[in-house]
């Protein structure tokens, strides 16, 4: 007979994907503070009474309670209790879409299952922001000089998107646009 176990494990989690797997249930992509980038399959949650019901958003950020895979880089949230829903990041398109470039970029130069609580923290400083004031180029351009800092990959002679695009051979597609709509 064979026995698998699993650990049960708590970290501050922040949102950054969901997608539909079943009738009731979803795939969940997490940036957390202890394991990185994860991803979580919250069985039931798409049921009338889930315990999920209203804490399973994009950009929320949560407490969340997984059950670790052995054998899979899926594991089973348990439990995730909201604490920061960042309510007005929603209030308008560009506010959304700057925190996406955010998640795209983040997503672009971090691997799975690899922790950086500086880049956890960074992102969840980044959408704070975003909830409580507007969006703008110099916000997209301080995450970007954050971001590059905290990798190691800053260069005195370029711009921190070049950096980036040099060292992962692209950028987010969304840049531009997101740019283009900065400015307007």
């Amino acid at each position: 007979m064979q026995i698998f176990l699993t650990s049960l494990d708590s970290t501050a989690a922040i949102l950054l994907r969901k997608t539909r797997y079943s009738d009731t249930s979803l795939i969940i992509n997490w940036f957390t503070a202890a394991h990185g980038k994860i991803k979580t399959i919250a069985k039931g949650a798409l049921r009338p009474k889930s315990r999920f019901a209203g804490v399973l958003d994009l950009f929320y950020e949560c407490e969340i309670t997984i059950n670790r895979s052995l054998k899979s880089d899926l594991h089973t949230l348990r439990e995730a209790v909201l604490s920061d829903s960042r309510e007005n990041l929603r209030r308008d398109y560009p506010r959304v879409a700057l925190a996406a470039y955010f998640v795209e970029l983040l997503d672009l130069v971090t691997e799975p299952d690899h922790p950086v609580p500086e880049l956890f923290d960074l992102l969840s400083r980044a959408l704070k922001f975003l909830d409580q004031k507007p969006p703008s180029r110099r916000a997209l351009e301080h995450y970007e000089t954050e971001l590059v800092r905290l990798i190691g990959i800053r260069h005195p002679d370029v711009t921190s998107i070049v950096a980036i695009g040099r060292t992962y051979h692209r950028i987010p597609a969304s840049r531009p646009q997101v740019l283009k709509m900065l400015s307007e």
